[in-house]
């Protein structure tokens, strides 16, 4: 059984609760599958896009009255759509799955956009058009577990960019890391290439995006652009060492 996020954001939870940690979000137009049905209406859900796993409200799904596999993307900072004759305000990036002549029904819902979007298969993969998308997030603050332009962790900014461009990464950073071919070093770098940054056990714990062989766009705090050397991260505005470098990855 498959729903359709139909709120602009929602939470995906460790456990069938509010009060649990927030793993991660859907964004509206997001397809998932369903997979357990819990008490009080949450559901254990997987999600079409990076095959990730958790519990979601159902108040926060839609019964979608059939597939479409052609979806274009909202491309501004905020999108203002009209669902069922009400306004309501999606983040870059959402699915606007079904839209035909800018209108859309999902089951008992219906609703309507006439802004801007994008087909990311065929958004060219320019250093000017990664830039663009990636500056839209500047300044989005750092969220654990989120995924849009108004709270945004590490993975779930660089998953978001790169889905403007049709690259499907999986969720966390460290699943990131495993994508992609090697780039040996890091004059080598080009932009769009990721970084990935481990902690003192090694593990692969903070990823951004470089914007050529000196700086990086990440999300650390909130969105902003640092310098990258060799050893890792300095803090442009402390030239504080944030993050050590691991691996340089590239994926187009």
């Amino acid at each position: 059984m498959h729903g359709l996020c139909c709120v602009p954001v929602s939470p995906l939870r460790a456990q069938p609760s509010h009060k649990t940690e927030m793993i991660s979000q859907l964004l509206f137009g997001e397809m998932v599958t369903i997979m357990e049905k819990g008490e009080d209406k949450w559901l254990k859900i997987i999600c079409s896009y990076d095959n990730y796993e958790g519990w979601i409200t159902g108040h926060h799904l839609a019964e979608p009255s059939y597939q479409s596999a052609s979806i274009h993307l909202t491309a501004d900072w905020s999108n203002e759509i009209l669902f069922n004759d009400q306004p309501m305000h999606l983040s870059f990036g959402s699915d606007l799955r079904g839209l035909v002549n800018g209108q859309a029904e999902w089951g008992k819902y219906n609703w309507s956009f006439k802004g801007n979007h994008l087909d990311p298969h065929h958004n060219r993969r320019t250093e000017k058009n990664i830039c663009k998308i990636a500056f839209l997030f500047i300044n989005s603050p750092y969220l654990w577990g989120g995924r849009s332009v108004f709270g945004v962790d590490c993975s779930g900014f660089t998953q978001l960019v790169f889905k403007a461009f049709g690259i499907a990464l999986l969720r966390d950073a460290h699943q990131q890391a495993t994508q992609g071919e090697v780039v040996g070093f890091l004059q080598e770098a080009k932009c769009g290439d990721l970084a990935f940054f481990d902690n003192a056990e090694g593990r692969i714990t903070h990823v951004g995006i470089l914007l050529n062989e000196q700086e990086i766009i990440h999300a650390s705090g909130k969105v902003r652009i640092d310098r990258i050397d060799n050893q890792g991260i300095m803090n442009a505005d402390t030239n504080e060492r944030t993050h050590r470098l691991r691996i340089i990855k590239r994926y187009f």
